[in-house]
């Protein structure tokens, strides 16, 4: 073998050993002229047609994957003959070119033309890599279908695989102000860093791993930094470490049982008081704002289109004939308004599950909580779930202690009724509990030796 392919294959053989580092995220905003924002937009809009002309070939090879009588062969094998099972559909896989490296093959075939004076080979990369993963939940069974990107939904974000080629970010030496920018193709897009910020000074002394451009709506072209569209831009940095810890925000080292329920959070520390409250209820000025903004909405298109509403102001039942609602500009200029009131609100809303998450934490690192399906609660209470989201907040909870060196730990049921985990320290404090709980409903299963604590809400 020639000694440049053992060359080759050893930086391979390396780069495969290479160990898995941790990763945190730094965002940046960009400040583009009305040139460089067109430019995005012509870049963004190149990504999103070839996203969906590798996404629709994707499909095609899982359909035709699917209906392949090896699939049914495959399915048909015992679960508890694992192996078999893994090479029976390992094969089809290799057989039908559904896999992320055939992606990658065939989206070289499509990124041709004015595509390509756009998309470089990497970035085409990872498009086909985010394809592909869309594709293989739907394989999996964990998705129902792929979503392809439309012109009017748009195509909102773009990233790299690493940070030395096409879309970049540069970080100037100290004797050139420490400025920054994203490079891609040949148009830098001046950062704006705050080098007051210790978590912007703690993030820019880490390796940058990639970068990813993100496209936001804002609530109006004259809004500020944002182009004439009315989109905003920034750069989101994977940067290698942890991230930073501000000393506001101290860890405890105490074990805490949490019981979050759809509306509600109870915590119960091995050491202090436990506590009860309505779980994010600052939200609920912003979430009446938006239903009248809504009831508004409603009022102005029923105006704007009587003959589809019958005399008792409901709508029409026309079968799978399509209706055309009319749109006036006071119904666009409220949908404009409503839309900003619902990022201001998931805005509110990450923040006060920063906040609480480092409440939690500041009590001990070691959560006990329920292990419940949050996707079974969007069924049972949609309105409550949809404003509060405990699924994220349970999320961010676990990458937060994970970052301290603690652990979350999700303890399922033990009775055939849901038993929340405020009863876990039932032996060691029980009066504390009782203290804590007394506003909180009481629940005896048929099973149970012992009172089952339950916040309001969590069972039916």
């Amino acid at each position: 073998m020639p000694k440049k392919c053992q060359g080759q294959r050893k930086k391979k053989e390396q780069q495969e050993k290479r160990p898995a580092t941790p990763t945190f995220l730094l965002e940046l905003p960009l400040a583009v002229d009305p040139g460089q924002a067109a430019h995005l937009r012509s870049h963004l809009e190149a990504a999103r047609q070839l996203y969906n002309a590798i996404l629709s070939q994707g499909q095609q090879r899982l359909r035709r994957m699917r209906s392949d009588p090896a699939w049914q062969e495959a399915r048909a094998l015992p679960r508890t003959h694992k192996a078999e099972r893994a090479a029976a559909f390992s094969a089809l896989r290799k057989a039908h070119g559904f896999s992320e490296a055939a992606l990658h093959e065939a989206v070289k075939g499509l990124r041709v033309g004015w595509i390509a004076e756009h998309i470089e080979a990497v970035l085409a990369q990872t498009l086909a890599t985010r394809a592909y993963r869309a594709l293989n939940r739907v394989c999996l069974g964990q998705a129902r279908r792929v979503r392809f990107k439309s012109r009017g939904r748009g195509f909102s974000s773009i990233e790299n695989k690493r940070n030395d080629t096409s879309l970049r970010f540069v970080l100037q030496p100290p004797e050139e102000e420490n400025a920054g920018s994203l490079l891609w193709n040949r148009d830098p897009l001046p950062a704006l860093i705050d080098w007051k910020d210790e978590v912007v000074t703690h993030g820019l002394r880490h390796r940058i791993k990639f970068a990813r451009l993100i496209q936001r709506p804002a609530s109006s072209p004259r809004a500020a930094g944002a182009d004439e569209e009315g989109y905003r831009y920034v750069v989101q940095l994977a940067l290698e470490g942890k991230p930073h810890r501000k000393k506001k925000h101290p860890v405890g080292t105490s074990i805490v049982g949490g019981d979050l329920g759809p509306s509600t959070l109870a915590l119960f520390p091995q050491q202090g008081e436990a506590s009860l409250e309505v779980f994010c209820a600052q939200l609920a000025p912003d979430a009446k704002a938006i239903r009248r903004l809504q009831r508004q909405m409603d009022r102005q298109r029923m105006a704007a289109n009587p003959e589809h509403y019958d005399e008792k102001g409901r709508i029409k039942k026309q079968g799978k004939k399509k209706r055309h609602w009319k749109q006036s500009k006071r119904y666009q200029a409220t949908r404009q308004r409503k839309a900003s009131k619902e990022r201001k609100l998931v805005a509110h809303r990450k923040s006060l599950h920063g906040h609480k998450v480092h409440q939690v934490v500041k009590l001990g690192t070691t959560i006990i909580i329920e292990k419940i399906s949050y996707k079974a609660w969007q069924r049972q209470f949609g309105k409550s779930v949809g404003l509060r989201a405990p699924g994220m907040f349970v999320e961010l909870l676990r990458r937060t202690v994970e970052s301290t060196g603690g652990i979350l730990v999700a303890r399922p049921h033990t009775h055939h009724r849901a038993e929340p985990v405020v009863s876990w320290l039932w032996q060691e404090a029980q009066e504390a509990a009782f203290a804590a709980l007394a506003s909180v409903r009481v629940w005896r299963g048929s099973r149970a030796t012992r009172p089952v604590f339950g916040v309001s809400g969590c069972l039916p």
